[in-house]
């Protein structure tokens, strides 16, 4: 463990009894309780389009199943709960992958993605972020590895997601954003300034919009993530496709399940030599 305060509150933790809001489980996996659902956290992980090296994973919420195989918690929660009860299952999501993440050793040195549900934006007045940042620093977590994705926005949502960008930003936290289009990616590059920002593999079927894109993100210091990738041959057709020099990121089912723990360094390697393999085929 290299996080000494974060050792100690999951060691208050362990003796917690289930019957509380949050608790550990046998296997030291952290989970919480709301509107009766038992909740915990499993990891997808964001690779290097390049060699298919492990360089973050994307937290998800998921009721408790011994298989990893749990339900998406937002989708049996989201028309149940009103805004401020959203705004408690946000932040509760958010410590809880914050404490399974960062309690596995192979956490060290990645990135965490964590997204903000669209409620979120609207319902909470105030700085967004202190709080959390507060938490991780009661922890003695490093923020500067954890990326707020902020959802897809409509037009009338503009001013929103500018303010609550600023807001994470000052509050140390980098910012991830999720585009509808590469021409949206685009013009959230010039407004918000985001730190990453994705796009559904299926949108990316412009080569010279995907190549504008990726090297105007290049000279913004910020990764492309191309998510939903399900088979070889859309992994394929990115990189046919992306005949630039520019950096870009990966994520989908083809290289991984959402899985409580994360991949050891010996399985990250393994991977990385499988992605050279299909990428010089």
């Amino acid at each position: 463990m290299h996080y000494p305060a974060l050792q100690n509150y999951l060691s208050r933790l362990q003796s917690t009894l289930a019957t509380t809001n949050l608790w550990l489980d046998e296997q030291g996996r952290a989970r919480g309780r709301y509107f009766n659902s038992t909740l915990t956290s499993a990891f997808q992980a964001i690779r290097s389009g390049d060699d298919g090296r492990v360089v973050a994973y994307e937290a998800y919420a998921r009721s408790y199943a011994s298989d990893d195989q749990g339900l998406n918690i937002w989708k049996l929660l989201e028309n149940a709960a009103n805004d401020d009860e959203s705004v408690e299952l946000d932040r509760l999501c958010r410590l809880l992958h914050t404490l399974n993440f960062y309690r596995q050793p192979e956490s060290a040195q990645l990135d965490l993605y964590l997204s903000v549900h669209s409620r979120l934006l609207a319902a909470v007045e105030g700085n967004h972020g202190m709080a959390f940042r507060r938490i991780l620093d009661v922890l003695e977590l490093p923020h500067h590895h954890v990326i707020l994705q902020l959802p897809q926005i409509t037009p009338s949502q503009r001013w929103v997601l500018t303010h609550v960008a600023e807001n994470y930003r000052r509050n140390g936290f980098r910012i991830g954003l999720h585009a509808a289009s590469l021409e949206q990616a685009s013009d959230l590059l010039d407004r918000i300034r985001p730190d990453s920002i994705k796009v559904d593999i299926s949108l990316a079927n412009d080569a010279q919009a995907q190549v504008r894109l990726l090297e105007q993100a290049d000279r913004g210091n910020c990764h492309v993530i191309f998510r939903r990738i399900e088979n070889q041959k859309r992994l394929q057709a990115l990189r046919e496709g992306n005949q630039t020099a520019s950096p870009y990121l990966i994520q989908g089912f083809l290289f991984d399940l959402p899985k409580a723990g994360l991949l050891s360094r010996a399985e990250h390697q393994q991977t990385v030599l499988f992605e050279d393999a299909v990428k010089f085929a």
